[in-house]
């Protein structure tokens, strides 16, 4: 446990959940589920016993720093590390991995986004053992989720079947076109990417040595400044020049040496309302409902709105009703594309609604 380390991504927006989701409080800081914590703190607590509070690195953006210390007191600042720009997941794990091998050359890695859904907490963390394990064999591990219908909106991993816990990845595809998806669904050999990776920092090191070579020599330069009070200065000078770019597009897919668990983990990404609505239990006509609501003639919709608001819902089917501070929002589940759009054009309005 004192050589594995959790780093936890939580720098981003969320657009696709707005108006909960803001660029001042994004969803990682909310209670989505409505259980009393937020989904960083779920985050968190899902590696108990895995990994020790004092081996938690949260990444997250500058303005977000002091959300994260509030919601996880027992971090550190050295534990907080601050992104000045949002660059993607490559430099975001470059900067922890580089930080943390300072400290520990030859630690193992769990990198988590803040933001995911795991019901199966228990199989959970049997898989994520696992993926340390595997790790030991010198290889990049990935968790895939075995998947349930043929989504376009998750990356796709292929892998070489006949084998046991571990299988050798063959390939990676992001967002597949509905007709691949259903033929991949219909393989039987693909499961969703789930974004979260295991590996030994040495191993990582070398693949981003081969991939994104000026990525990790810009990252190594800062060895004399990480745990001291000149690294946020650093910092903020590599991501002005920085590439931007994803693990997965910069290193999982190029790499030779990929394996993937498959999980079977109550797993969602939460990326869309459609799929708050998926993951929760639902009443007798389909609905399912966050606040203070009354419902006549309404089903299949998800209405999320404020406690301390009495809300009236008449003759919706299959519909989005959320609102949180200044904004309530009204979309059918089947137009939740069109999010991005209001939050654009609400925000060309007013920053306020951003």
């Amino acid at each position: 446990m004192q050589n594995t380390y959790l780093i936890i991504m939580a720098g981003g927006i969320g657009t696709r959940f707005w108006p909960i989701s803001r660029s001042a409080n994004p969803k990682q800081f909310h209670d989505v589920l409505g259980v009393g914590k937020t989904m960083l703190q779920q985050t968190a607590e899902r590696f108990e016993g895995i990994i020790p509070q004092e081996n938690i690195y949260v990444v997250t953006s500058e303005e977000f720093a002091g959300i994260v210390k509030e919601q996880l007191p027992y971090l550190t600042e050295e534990q907080i590390l601050q992104e000045p720009q949002r660059k993607n997941t490559a430099p975001c794990i470059a900067y922890a991995a580089y930080k943390i091998g300072k400290k520990n050359p030859n630690a193992t890695l769990i990198v988590a986004p803040a933001d995911h859904v795991i019901i199966k907490e228990i199989a959970f963390q049997n898989h994520v053992r696992a993926a340390i394990e595997t790790a030991k064999e010198d290889v990049l591990v990935t968790l895939g989720i075995l998947p349930t219908r043929p989504d376009t909106g998750y990356g796709y991993i292929q892998f070489q079947p006949g084998e046991t816990t571990a299988k050798t990845v063959k390939t990676f595809t992001e967002k597949p076109h509905l007709e691949l998806a259903e033929a991949f669904l219909e393989s039987g050999d693909y499961v969703w990417n789930a974004g979260l990776f295991v590996f030994k920092i040495p191993v990582f090191k070398k693949e981003l040595e081969k991939h994104l070579s000026r990525l990790a020599e810009q990252f190594e330069e800062g060895e004399e400044f990480y745990f001291t009070s000149e690294e946020q200065d650093f910092i903020r000078k590599v991501y002005a020049v920085c590439k931007s770019v994803s693990i997965d597009n910069g290193i999982m897919e190029k790499a030779q040496i990929v394996k993937v668990i498959l999980a079977d983990i109550g797993w969602s990404d939460l990326g869309t309302w459609k799929s708050l609505y998926e993951i929760h239990d639902k009443d007798s006509n389909g609905n399912v409902i966050d606040g203070n609501v009354m419902i006549y003639d309404t089903q299949n919709c998800i209405i999320k709105t404020p406690s301390e608001k009495l809300v009236v819902v008449q003759g919706l089917q299959n519909f989005i009703v959320a609102e949180h501070e200044n904004a309530l929002m009204i979309c059918p589940q089947d137009q939740e594309q069109e999010v991005k759009k209001f939050v654009e054009a609400a925000t060309y309005l007013n920053p306020k609604y951003s």
